[in-house]
Parts: structure tokens; sequence; C-alpha cells
């Protein structure tokens, strides 16, 4: 269940960092690296429910973590550059701490059942 949420969770998180990306002109570079990152995130998080073993699993949710806190880096350089509202990156920015809480929480899990 708790992967349910986690998959859920990424995928809206991906669709609004795509939809604020829409809506910053001018800076196709800096928003590309946004919503590369973003939607990294789930695309992991989807393809660790089909790991071929419990090493690539956690792998694969490493690498979502690291998307996690590279993409926390973008949407904050977007707001000190003034290119993105602090209320609306405040968010984004929230919900992305969730999903990493909860990665983090799944990977310790996930290395305590491997051991």
């Amino acid at each position: 269940m708790a992967e349910s949420k986690l998959r859920n969770l990424s995928t809206d998180f991906a669709v609004k960092v795509i939809k604020i990306c829409e809506n910053i002109k001018g800076h196709y570079s800096l928003t590309n690296q946004l919503e590369r990152s973003g939607t990294s995130i789930g695309a992991n998080i989807h393809e660790a429910n089909y790991a071929q073993s419990k090493n690539d699993f956690i792998s694969k949710l490493q690498i979502a973590l690291k998307e996690c806190y590279e993409t926390e880096y973008w949407l904050e350089l977007f707001v000190k550059s003034e290119l993105l509202n602090r209320d609306t990156a405040k968010d984004i920015y929230n919900q992305c701490g969730t999903i990493r809480k909860i990665l983090i929480s799944s990977i310790n899990t996930a290395k305590q059942n491997n051991n």
C-alpha cells in the first residue's frame, strides 16, 4: 500500500513540475533540468516495482532519492532567481520533501529486510 501511495504522490508531483515548467518562459535549459529531475523521481519509483532483485529495488529507490534532492536544488534556485513565486514553490517543495521522507524510510526498510 505504501508503494502505491509513493507511486501516486510521485506521479502527481511530476505533473505539477511539468505545469510549473510550462509557465516559465525563456529559461529552457533550467526548466529542462527541473523537468528531468522532477519526473525522474516517479520513473525510478515505478521501475523499482519491476526490479530484478532486492538490491536492484534499493538501487532504483536510491536513484529516485538523489533525483529528489536535485529537484529541491532546482526549486530553490528558481525561487532565488525569482523565476518561481515563493508560495508556489513552497507547496511543491513540501511535496518533494514528503516523497523524500517516504523514500528514505522505504530504503531503510528494504535494507533491513535484505539483511
